[in-house]
């Protein structure tokens, strides 16, 4: 492979997109594991472990990186997030949710506080040089906003900065009073390879083209794209009658009609926030040619959802009809990279940007 081969200028006058093969080379889709190791994810919110002594087992993402996590809240009313694999033989730890006062592993009995400290093991009289440190269960990082929790699985990235950006728009908003709605949440199945979705998310200049009735309620000419550090944000304003979130005074965006804030969390995380609440949505990589996406739906005004939150359903279908589109299209031999609008396309110019730099160190 040569060390250019998905190199993308930083100019985005010059640049071109990441070539076709990029999405289509199996060698490629396993190498970007590393971006997931190296990346902080949304875990939920903090009522999966309500009380002290409480456990949530889950696999993060499951038929990519099957890594074994546990959320616990410990008697200090702390929530942790460890590995759920145990630190003797391998097994999993805690396999249901549920209350307990230690974590045990069921094959030989080796037990760990809440705090995922080694307690004790039987028949272990004798070994030499035991505990270690290793023998802990192995704690990442837990970071905060509102009631939602993501986890690091490395602290290369000072995610406390993301949540800062993100703070500076919504914080006027009462998260801690965000209902999560089961009924109004849901997964999707995409035939499209997950960076392709995330290109998709990054721009609104379909929207006039895929969208119609999205179209209807953004003003589409003052549509903005911010670049952060590892992350974006789109601001869509409103069109005349449409609902608009209710601005503070002193919230740098006083004034304006804005109807929605897209936030991308590098590399597969997006929070949508409406004035009736948030959406939000991860990729989930299942295949080269396969994706998972998770919407999961919290509802602050109800008056207000009805109006325009139900729209959420129609717009990822028509999402996903031009995705797949993509998806064939990049089976061309006669397709390899395309350019993009200044204007435009900036979001996905920077993702492309970060990819690039993971596969060519």
């Amino acid at each position: 492979m040569s060390s250019n081969r998905f190199f993308v200028d930083p100019d985005i006058t010059k640049a071109e997109t990441l070539p076709s093969s990029f999405y289509t080379d199996s060698t490629i889709f396993e190498k970007l594991k590393s971006i997931f190791l190296n990346s902080y994810h949304f875990i939920g919110d903090v009522n999966l472990v309500p009380l002290p002594g409480q456990s949530y087992p889950f696999v993060l993402l499951e038929s990519y990186l099957n890594e074994p996590l546990v959320l616990v809240r410990n008697n200090e009313d702390e929530i942790n997030c460890f590995s759920n694999v145990c630190t003797h033989r391998g097994n999993i730890v805690v396999q249901n949710p549920g209350k307990l006062r230690n974590l045990q592993c069921l094959y030989h009995g080796r037990i760990f506080d809440l705090n995922g400290q080694f307690k004790r093991m039987p028949e272990f009289e004798n070994v030499q040089n035991f505990p270690r440190a290793c023998d802990n269960l192995h704690k990442f990082d837990v970071k905060y906003l509102g009631p939602f929790i993501f986890c690091g699985l490395s602290q290369n990235l000072d995610f406390r900065l993301i949540l800062a950006e993100i703070n500076k728009k919504i914080s006027f908003l009462p998260l801690e009073q965000f209902t999560y709605r089961p009924s109004l949440s849901k997964d999707y199945l995409v035939n499209c390879h997950w960076a392709l979705y995330c290109d998709n998310y990054l721009e609104g200049f379909h929207i006039p083209f895929v969208h119609p009735d999205l179209n209807q309620v953004l003003d589409y000419g003052k549509y903005e794209v911010e670049i952060k550090d590892h992350m974006t944000l789109q601001i869509g304003y409103a069109n005349s009658g449409e609902e608009t979130f209710d601005l503070p005074n002193n919230h740098p965006d006083f004034g304006q009609e804005i109807a929605a804030y897209y936030f991308w969390i590098y590399p597969n995380i997006m929070l949508n926030f409406y004035p009736w609440g948030l959406s939000i949505n991860v990729v989930k990589p299942i295949s080269i040619n396969k994706t998972k996406v998770s919407f999961l739906t919290y509802i602050y005004d109800e008056s207000k959802f009805d109006q325009n939150g139900t729209m959420l359903d129609k717009v990822e279908r028509e999402d996903e009809f031009v995705v797949e589109g993509v998806t064939s299209g990049m089976q061309s031999s006669f397709y390899n990279t395309g350019r993009f609008s200044a204007k435009r396309e900036q979001g996905v110019h920077y993702f492309h940007q970060l990819l690039s730099k993971e596969i060519n160190p």
